[in-house]
């Protein structure tokens, strides 16, 4: 077979659509992918981001021998006859799947003239994912960690920093189109290759900025916070490790960090100022001590409560960890990842490292847990 083509929304591109594509690459010497734009769906990324996405998810496999195109004003089957290709391929997941796929087929080919369908079975464990399925995981606290399992590297990136977007825009009044311009500045630098997107960061990334910042909001609609309190918070979030490479015996990354913030061109009154900064401070181990601030046990059970997530989750938590330090060598790190780790352990067997009641009752004895096998883990590899 010479070409094939496989059409969708790809609203995103799923690592299920990549099996339907890998296979197609096996039956054909040309794939050719089809982003069609159905009026009665609202995506989350235009067309041409799509088109972006999947053409970065294609680069990182090497397939060289796939195509993206955009279909606009015509049907999917037709275009594909005009341009040569007499087959699309469909995966399809269960029967409901097929009834509707084969009457798509039925039409493409009895009505519109167009290209016939090949239908293809994926895997068990790609049966059920579509996009409509990630996109129906986001939400809740952890909902990244869910959905990565499923997306391309390229296309979860992606929505991270929709979802960013999203949330850093509510923090602002963005009808003046001078603070529109600014926070739009100052977003690309955070969520750019010299802060929290630097492929060099392995856990204070993108990551570890939606964590902390979907932790705020779901404590702010539990315990009915200001919404004041929730902005201050997420704008300490949002700057607290923006810097990570402050050169040794300058000042600390928080205290640049905090600095940044008050030195940035983004709107904020003398009181709120000292605020955000006091709390950036307030992760500081070498300032915590002499900071008093009315949300610094939030905001420093924010930055530790991936200590008690689920044991998956800790544990890539402490693979990101260990690559982030990369440069120090095995046995010293061992040796000082285990000091670190036991003071944490005990103060989360007294109740203090996650010093604020809700995330306490949360995160508390899982932490315990989490902290107590990695210890066990280190001794016995030490």
């Amino acid at each position: 077979m010479k070409k094939i083509a496989f059409s969708g929304t790809l609203d995103p591109i799923t690592n299920g659509h990549m099996w339907v594509i890998q296979e197609a690459r096996a039956m054909a010497s040309e794939v050719v992918i089809f982003i069609s734009e159905n009026p009665g769906k609202k995506p989350q990324f235009p067309a041409e981001k799509r088109k972006a996405i999947i053409e970065q998810s294609l680069a990182l496999q090497g397939w060289d021998d796939v195509s993206v195109m955009l279909i606009k004003g015509d049907y999917t089957a037709r275009a594909a006859k005009r341009l040569g290709i007499d087959y699309l391929i469909r995966g399809i997941r269960n029967t409901s799947d097929f009834d509707y796929e084969n009457l798509i087929q039925q039409t493409n080919v009895d009505v519109l003239h167009g290209a016939k369908t090949i239908f293809i079975m994926p895997p068990r464990d790609l049966g059920s994912v579509s996009s409509s399925f990630v996109r129906a995981l986001q939400g809740p606290v952890g909902w990244h960690w869910s959905v990565k399992q499923f997306l391309p590297k390229p296309a979860y990136t992606a929505w991270l920093i929709d979802w960013l977007q999203q949330d850093w825009a509510s923090l602002w009044q963005l009808e003046n189109a001078d603070i529109q311009a600014r926070a739009a500045l100052w977003f690309e630098r955070l969520t750019g290759e010299t802060a929290y997107g630097s492929a060099a960061r392995h856990y204070h990334n993108l990551d570890h900025l939606v964590h902390g910042l979907s932790e705020i909001t779901a404590w702010g609609r539990n315990i009915n916070a200001c919404a004041d309190d929730v902005a201050t918070l997420k704008k300490a979030f949002w700057f607290h490790d923006v810097v990570y490479d402050v050169p040794h015996g300058d000042l600390s990354n928080e205290e640049a960090s905090a600095r940044l913030w008050l030195e940035s061109s983004l709107p904020k009154t003398a009181g709120e100022a000292e605020d955000v900064a006091s709390l950036i401070r307030a992760t500081d181990h070498l300032q915590e001590n002499a900071i008093t601030h009315k949300l610094k046990q939030v905001m420093l059970s924010v930055d530790l409560a991936i200590l008690g997530q689920t044991a998956h989750v800790y544990n890539d938590y402490a693979v990101a960890i260990r690559a982030e330090y990369a440069i120090v060598e095995e046995s010293m790190y061992k040796i000082r990842r285990k000091q670190i780790l036991e003071y944490f352990l005990q103060q989360a067997t007294a109740g203090t490292l996650l010093p604020d009641a809700y995330f306490s009752s949360l995160y508390g004895q899982s932490a315990v847990e989490n902290l107590g096998r990695e210890i066990a883990d280190l001794t016995g590899a030490v």
